[in-house]
This record gives structure tokens, sequence and C-alpha cells, in this order.
């Protein structure tokens, strides 16, 4: 393939033509060799944003990003992922990161893969490291606290090499860009399995697409006011392998929430506690619930849809309610401290 120049694809763009995968991978391997000036980079990413992000542009930067960054090789079979696509603006508590420990409770492998907070007061690796985690790309400790707590935490910023190229780019641009999409997307030990949770419709689409074209059995979610997870607080969607279907939270047995009670606290103190205190299975009802809700889809999707979603909300309340879960955590920390 000849020789990518930017000048050739701003054209491109300027025409409203795609990029092919191949392009966009090379694209992104461009950026990580410095090949491109800040101001061409900065007008690619408007003018995706603009235009729109295809899935094949998508899995293009994916692939970019896998080949030029560190792989976690996980020796286990089957593993979630449990994340959200931020950028709600909710402020919640981390619904995601939760309900990974109560799914490793339940006795299922979880590689959560995570980074700082971008949008909200406490990231997936704020509230990790708050508990003296110490994060790393040691593969022989990410097996051990795999196979010894059965869940493993991958710090986005130890693995994904290309970030670092557009992190200031990202920040000078203060709205989304293709990056925020790729977050789920690149998790360095590629599980065979995510719950994803999507802040609109539009991007529970796109995502079916992608996770179609990947191949992997996938669960994504979405609340119809607006969250990226499940909220509780109204209807929500689900789109699985198996099925595309909305649900009311009386369907499985759950009170409405109000937002107020889904709000991560002003502090990264205060967004641990609401962790420590589901695991600890002394939390406001709803805070559980909606715990319970995101595991149990989690779960539903490591069984290949073949448990029914009321079964796999027992197992997650099974999880907390014996206190395995907070065991499953008290041995990731001392595993990873």
């Amino acid at each position: 393939m000849a020789k990518l120049t930017m000048k050739d694809i701003l054209n491109r763009m300027l025409n409203h033509e795609n990029l092919s995968r191949e392009e966009m991978k090379e694209i992104l391997i461009g950026i990580t060799q410095s090949e491109f000036p800040t101001e061409q980079i900065t007008a690619l990413l408007t003018g995706l944003q603009m235009r729109g992000v295809t899935v094949d542009e998508l899995l293009g930067f994916r692939d970019g990003i896998l080949e030029t960054g560190v792989p976690a090789i996980l020796n286990a079979d089957r593993y979630i992922d449990v994340v959200g696509t931020g950028g709600d603006r909710k402020n919640t508590f981390n619904i995601s990161t939760t309900s990974c420990f109560v799914i490793a409770g339940a006795g299922y492998k979880v590689a959560k893969h995570g980074n700082y907070a971008a949008t909200s007061v406490s990231g997936a690796s704020n509230v990790i490291q708050h508990h003296g985690i110490k994060f790393t790309d040691d593969v022989d400790k990410l097996n051990r606290s795999l196979n010894e707590a059965g869940i493993v935490y991958l710090h986005a910023q130890l693995f994904a090499k290309a970030m670092k190229f557009v992190g200031p780019i990202r920040k000078a641009l203060q709205f989304p860009t293709i990056f925020n999409l790729l977050g789920p997307l690149v998790n360095p030990s590629q599980p065979q399995c995510q719950l994803l949770g999507v802040a609109n419709l539009d991007q529970m689409r796109l995502y079916h697409q992608v996770y179609q074209k990947i191949g992997i059995d996938y669960g994504i979610v979405n609340s119809i006011d607006g969250y990226d997870e499940i909220s509780l607080t109204s209807d929500f969607k689900v789109t699985t392998n198996q099925y595309e279907r909305i649900f009311k939270p009386q369907d499985l047995g759950f009170e409405i929430a109000k937002p107020e009670e889904l709000v991560g606290g002003a502090t990264e103190e205060e967004a641990a506690a609401i962790f420590d205190s589901v695991l600890e299975n002394h939390a406001l009802p709803a805070q559980k619930n909606i715990v319970l809700a995101n595991a149990a889809f989690g779960i539903q999707v490591l069984e290949k849809g073949q448990k029914s979603i009321e079964e796999c909300i027992e197992v997650a309340r099974e999880s907390i309610d014996s206190g395995a879960a907070l065991r499953t955590f008290k041995k990731f920390v001392e595993l990873n401290s």
C-alpha cells in the first residue's frame, strides 16, 4: 500500500469519504511514530467527530492501539470485562468496578480494564489505587491475581502506548473523539466476553456491529434516561448475542432508583466508601440493586445466555450476601498491594 499522507486523508474526509480499517491502523501507527504534526491530527479527530465514525474506522484504530501497545497474556479460557464508555457526565459511583468484584466473587474470571476519571470524580483506577493497589504490567503478577483472586486489574496507561501521543490534543479539544469510543475495545488481554455500558442508542448500534465483527460474547446496556450503565432510574435497553430487549426495573424485581442514590460523591474518598459499602453489604438498597443488575447481565454474557436473568441476579446476590465478593476483593488487595 502506498504511504498515506495526511493531506490525502484530510482531502478524503472533506469529500465525505470513509477510510478503510487498514488505513486507520496505519494512521494510528504513524501517530505513534510522530509522523504527523499536531494540527493535522487535530483536524482528523475533529473531522471524524463531525462526520461520525464507521465500524471499520474504529476497528482500524483499535488494531493500531493493540499492535503498538503492551499485550496482557492471561492464562484463562474465559473471562469478562465490565466497562462503560464514560462521558455520560452523571458522576455515578464505581458501578462497573464494583460489579466486577461481585462477578469474581460468584466464581467467574474477570479482567477489568480501566483508567483514571475523565468526567467523574472517581474512575476505576482511582478507586482501585485508593485501596493501595500498585498497577503492573508484569504478566506473572497479573496471572497470579487472576488465578488466586479470580480478578485482575489492567490500568490502561501501562498498556496502550499510543494514548500518550494524543493525550494533549484530546485535552485541548475538550470534546469527545474517536479515542473515547476506543477505551472499551482495547483491553490488552482481549477478553472473550464484555459487558459494555453506553450513553445513547447510536453508540449501542455502533458497538453491536463492532462486537459482531470481533466475534466475542457481549452485552451492551443503556439506560433510556442517558446513563451508560443499568441505573434502574428508568427503563433500560440490553443488546446481546442472543436478544435485544427493553426492561423495566420492576421486571427484575427492583424498585426504581432515584438519581441522587447513584452519585459517587464529591471526593475520591466518598466514592471509595460507596464501593466498600456495597461489597460489605451495608449500602443503600438502590446502590446494591444497581450493582446486582449490572453484575447479573455480565454473568449472563459469561453463561452465553444459557441462564435466565433472574437466575443471574440470584447468583450475584449470593456473591454479596455470602461475603464472597468482599473476600475476593480482600484477596485481590493482598495480592496487588
